[in-house]
Order: C-alpha cells, then sequence, then structure tokens
C-alpha cells in the first residue's frame, strides 16, 4: 500500500508530454511484447541507482539517511488489486527532478533513443537501458503507472505523485510522504497478469539483478493475511566483483554483464582483476560482443565504467578511466584508496587514479589481443564491430601504439573483397625482396580504393597494398609513420620508384621494346600545365599506371582528396591543395594528346585528361554537361 496521502492545499496538474516522449510511450505499448519482462530489469536498475545516490550523499551528510541505514529495494505483488509495486528507499526526487526525469526529454535520452530506432524489434529493446528511457518500459505491462516519491532531506509534505496512462498526459499532484526514495505502482494489463506470480518474479530477479549490492525483498506469504508475509532477500546483495573468482560463474559473470549494460547479449569476454599493495583496486572489464548503434558518436559516460570507492558508488567514469577509443568497454573499478568526495576534476588530476587509467588501458588490450590470438573468427567478428573505433587509438594514445597496432586489421590488393582481415605482422612477412615500406591507400569507400588507377603498377609487380576506406584511416595514417621499422607509403602521394623491386614477367617484356621506360616530352608536360592553369602544381610522366590514361597524385603530407571533401561538406575548411598530373606515356589517348595541333581541341583534351583523373578518386564534376562537350568534340 502507497505510505503516501494528498495533499489538501494544490490541486493536481495536467501536463503533455514532449511529442518525442510520447513516441517512445507508443513504442513501449504496442511495439515489444516479446521482451517485456525487461522493465522489471529497468525498474530496479532505477531502483539501484537511486540507493547508490543516497550513500553517495551521504558521504557529505549522513542526515540524509533520515535515520534508515538499511538500503533496500522491495517489490510487493497484489494479486487482488492486480499492482506490482517496486520501491527504494535511496534519494528520491522533488517536483522539478519528476518533470525532468519522467515527463520531458531533458534526462531521459529519448530523442537519442528515437534517432537509433531501426524497427526490429529485438534490436530497438536492446536500446532501452542505454539511452536510459528505461522507465516507460513499465508501459509494455502496464496500462497505467504511478510514481510517488520524495527527496531525501527534504520534508514530508514536499512528497510528489505522478500518474499516467501512457496516452500522452501525466498528472502531478503534491503528497505527503512520510519517508524518502520512490515507489513505482504498475496497474497491469490483464495480459500481463504473470508478473504477479512470485515466482516468474524470483527468476527474473535472479536472471537480470541477482548481483545488485543492495538487497531485493520480496513478502514471503503468510497464512494470517493481517499479519502479511515476512520481507526475505530474493538476491545475493553481494557486489559480484568482490567475490573471488573461483566462486563466480560465466552465467553470473554474464549476468551482471546484461545488468551493468542493459544488453540481452552476451558480452564476448572479460577480466577480473584486483590489485593489492602499494595502490589496492579491483577491475572488472568487459568487451561486448556487438556495438551499440551510436558507437561512432558516443560520449555518454552513462555507459562507460562505474567507479566505486570502498564499494560506494561515486560517478560513471569512462573518460576519467579509459580514452575515447576504448569507449566501448564496460565494467566496474572499485579503488580502495580514493577519496570518497573524488570529483571528476580531482579524477583527472590524482596520481592514482592516473595508474589505474593506465592499467585499465592495458588489461583492455590484452584483453583484446588474447581474443585475436586465440580466437581469429571471433575476433574478426569483434573488429567488424569495434575495428574503426580502434584505429582511433594509434592518434589518441602514442603511449599504447605497440600494443594497439597489431590489433589492426586491413582489406588487402590480395585479401578476399572488403574483409578487413590482414595484420601488419602478416603484411611485412610477405613483403617482396627489396620492399622496404608498406603500401597503403585510402579511399571513401572500398570499391574506389580496389579500382584505384594508382595500384595499376603495384599489381603488375606483385606487390600488396593495403585497402583503407574507413572515414578514420586518412587521419590515423597522418600520424602513423612506421611498423616494425617499416615506413608507410601511400600509393596515392608523392612519387613512386619501385626499381629495387625488380620486375614480373611482363614489366621485363615492356623493358626490352623500351615501352616502360617512355617518358614524356619536357615541352609537352609544361604545355599541358598552361592549358590546366591553376589546377594542378605539376604535370609529370607517370610511373604507376599501366593501363589508365591518367591520375592525380597529392604531396606526401597533403589531405586525401575524398577527407577534402568530406570536410567542405561539413563547412570546415579545407587547405589550398593542387595536385600533380600524372600522364601514362604509352596511353592512346595520350598519344592524341601528344600529336594534337589544334590548341582548342589540345586544351579540351588536357581537361579531359585531368576530370577523367578526378573521377578515379570519386570527385565529381564542377560541370558534369561542359565534361561531355568535350568528349563529343573530341570524337568528333
Amino acid at each position: 500500500m502507497s505510505e503516501a496521502q494528498t495533499v489538501d492545499k494544490p490541486t493536481a496538474e495536467t501536463h503533455k508530454f514532449q511529442a518525442e516522449t510520447r513516441q517512445v510511450l507508443d513504442l513501449m505499448i504496442h511495439s515489444l511484447y516479446s521482451n517485456r519482462e525487461i522493465f522489471l530489469r529497468e525498474l530496479v536498475s532505477n531502483a539501484s541507482d537511486a540507493l547508490d545516490r543516497l550513500r553517495f550523499a551521504a558521504v557529505k551528510d549522513d542526515s540524509v539517511y533520515e535515520g534508515d541505514h538499511d538500503l533496500r529495494i522491495e517489490i510487493e505483488a497484489d494479486e487482488e488489486a492486480g499492482t506490482l509495486t517496486i520501491r527504494d528507499n535511496g534519494i528520491g526526487m522533488g517536483r522539478e527532478d519528476v518533470i525532468e526525469n519522467i515527463g520531458t526529454i531533458a534526462k531521459s535520452g529519448t530523442r537519442a533513443f528515437l534517432d537509433q530506432l531501426s524497427g526490429d524489434e529485438q534490436a530497438d529493446a536492446h536500446l532501452i537501458g542505454q539511452f536510459g528511457v528505461g522507465f516507460y518500459s513499465s508501459f509494455i505491462v502496464a496500462d497505467r503507472v504511478a510514481v510517488l516519491t520524495r527527496k531525501a532531506g527534504e520534508a514530508a509534505s514536499e512528497g510528489v505523485r505522478w500518474e499516467s496512462d501512457g496516452a500522452g498526459e501525466y498528472s502531478l499532484e503534491p503528497v505527503e510522504r512520510a519517508t524518502h526514495g520512490t515507489e513505482v505502482i504498475l496497474h497491469l494489463k490483464e495480459s500481463a497478469k504473470e508478473f504477479l506470480n512470485a515466482w516468474t518474479l524470483r527468476s527474473l530477479i535472479s536472471r537480470y539483478s541477482d548481483h545488485i549490492g543492495f538487497p531485493i525483498r520480496m513478502q514471503e506469504e503468510n497464512e494470517d493475511e493481517e499479519k502479511g508475509g515476512e520481507w526475505k532477500d530474493v538476491n545475493k546483495a553481494s557486489a559480484l566483483w568482490t567475490l573471488p573468482k573461483s566462486d563466480i560463474s560465466d552465467e553470473e559473470y554474464q549476468s551482471f554483464y546484461k545488468y551493468l549494460t542493459h544488453d540481452l547479449d552476451d558480452a564476448l569476454c572479460w577480466a577480473h582483476n584486483k590489485v593489492e599493495g602499494s595502490q589496492s583496486y579491483t577491475t572488472l572489464l568487459y568487451i561486448p560482443g556487438t556495438a551499440p548503434m551510436d558507437l561512432m558518436l558516443q560520449r555518454d559516460e552513462r555507459s562507460g565504467l562505474r567507479l566505486y570507492v570502498k564499494r560506494v558508488f561515486i560517478m560513471d567514469a569512462a573518460q576519467q578511466l579509459l580514452p575515447h577509443y576504448l569507449r566501448f568497454v564496460r565494467g566496474v573499478v572499485d579503488s580502495d584508496d580514493l577519496p570518497l568526495n573524488v570529483s571528476r576534476e580531482l579524477l583527472q588530476e590524482n596520481e592514482l587514479s592516473g595508474k589505474i587509467r593506465s592499467a585499465v588501458i592495458r588489461r583492455s588490450l590484452d584483453l583484446i589481443a588474447k581474443v585475436a590470438k586465440d580466437d581469429p573468427e571471433k575476433y574478426q567478428a569483434f573488429w567488424s564491430e569495434f575495428g574503426a573505433v580502434i584505429k582511433e587509438g594509434i592518434v589518441e594514445d602514442f603511449a599504447n601504439r605497440d600494443r594497439i597496432a597489431p590489433l589492426l586489421r586491413f582489406a588487402s590488393t590480395t585479401g578476399e573483397g572488403d574483409k578487413q582481415q590482414v595484420d601488419l605482422a602478416g603484411y611485412v612477412e610477405r613483403m617482396s625482396e627489396g620492399q622496404e615500406a608498406i603500401y597503403y591507400i585510402t579511399a571513401e569507400n572500398h570499391r574506389a580504393a580496389a579500382h584505384s588507377p594508382h595500384l595499376e603498377v603495384f599489381r603488375k609487380k606483385g606487390i600488396e597494398v593495403l585497402l583503407m576506406s574507413d572515414r578514420v584511416d586518412e587521419w590515423m595514417m597522418a600520424y602513423f609513420h612506421e611498423f616494425e621499422g617499416k615506413p608507410f607509403k601511400s600509393v596515392a602521394k608523392g612519387d613512386i620508384d619501385l626499381g629495387a623491386l625488380g620486375k614480373s614477367d611482363e614489366t621485363e617484356a615492356e623493358s626490352e621494346s623500351g615501352e616502360s621506360e617512355a617518358t614524356l616530352d619536357a615541352d609537352l608536360l609544361e604545355k599541358v600545365k598552361q592549358a590546366l592553369g591553376e589546377r594542378v602544381s605539376e604535370v609529370r610522366s607517370s610511373r604507376r599506371l599501366t593501363d589508365s590514361a591518367s591520375c592525380v597524385v597529392l604531396g606526401d603530407q597533403e589531405m586525401a582528396l575524398h577527407l577534402q571533401r568530406l570536410l567542405e561538406q561539413a563547412g570546415q575548411e579545407v587547405p589550398d591543395s593542387r595536385p600533380v598530373l600524372e600522364l601514362n606515356p604509352g596511353h592512346a589517348l595520350v598519344h592524341r594528346l601528344r600529336d594534337e595541333s589544334d590548341e582548342s581541341r589540345f586544351a579540351d583534351l588536357a581537361l579531359i585528361l585531368f576530370d577523367q583523373a578526378l573521377l578515379s578518386e570519386g570527385a565529381s564534376l564542377d560541370d558534369p554537361a561542359e565534361f561531355v562537350r568535350r568528349v563529343n568534340t573530341l570524337l568528333t
């Protein structure tokens, strides 16, 4: 039964949900039937967070306990009334907190949640906890929900009652509430009355919430209904990470992972370590099996590592304890030495936290490396989910670059399509005799990389080239200069000299006929440069083309054209860059250019060769109609 009574003074107010919140409610009510048991996980998780926040507040002011130090979650089913109640004696909420956390988008993350919806019920159910919209999952099973709450430390008259049927409005009124904390009362739908069954509730608690660090209690049945049943703990109520590893089963590790992350899938792997000595702390780190839909944009600390000090929850501290490129790592850090009143600012400056951060990074990378070594197939699945994020570490974490580099995987000219399966150590082992550099190309997509004219001579000579088409690749390679003493060299930048690598049978034959050594006359190259004007910095004979007529080449330190386009589309300023135009001396179109005496047709042909080179880089032409006109003029 509720411990609150309506205060006579003000009357109840009616508020409308924001449009996005109504969309989430509609999803919960109509779309997530097969995953409806997650509502209990979400409400218990919210209650646990409220207890954590109260315990943290009590570090500075013990009076917030109001004499009740027995922190707990209670679950009560009333079959006669058809209600299920989840209550806690945690921090509670004031009126404005209720409006912000339940009635509006301010804290709920509903907009971000809706942006990620896929229409697939199973996938969308994964997102509920990640985006903090878990409270709304109540409406999967309830046709009416009431919330009774009071913030710890405030007067009994400051209680609040929130109620809604999920149809677009909610009521808000002040109530007298003797105890702090929050009580959520679900008026269950007829189709959800199974959740009034004690066995069903206990099994769900065991599956989703067994290792919450607070007791979850239910009443045992009593023959004397007036006396009521005795409240009994139905979960272990011990923080899993504090137990010896030998006492924890794989199933329990996975269950705790799902509680932490609100994920429905299992973790890929985990590492549980306790450090003792001059510094004492425990880490339990998980690598998820699948990436959240917003991984590339994610900066939500809520879903990273949880920091505890002596089992007291302090904060979600992903940025303080993990670099951004490891933002997918989940888990717990529990320190015996950090002060309980540590803030985010102090955490960044604290020497002890710096050592913990270094250890967490090292263990995370070692855990990933172990998967790569022991189970390549499993690692390939991991790389497909998180590879682009791991690459960010090459730029962000110089100190651990030697740990990160062996984890990288790429597509290559000798690989299977666009699969990123080639590791750098394997590439170095396969390098041709006399080859000094690791060759690569970056492009807007795999197709553009695989069909680039810059690869032609490398294919003829049998030299492997890494094909990089993730958005992060060009940025990464600006900072990644060598691996195991072998420098990286872009096949699309600077000059290329493959003379030291020997020659294939085809190039031997060409050399004997004199074709491969052919170069264009300097006067012709200068004339082409004048025809192209400011479009190019230089025109030269190409040593990398065997089939195509032309290509554009950038300086070694210049930004790739596809990245320049991307930044321009985003409204960013891009440094002026004029590429080099390389012409294939053996191509028929270049022969025609050399023999053309009409200046107007010569200029048209020079522009066609330049535009053709840009098109091979995935660029779009400023004036496609003019390009067509030039081609038609040439043909006639």
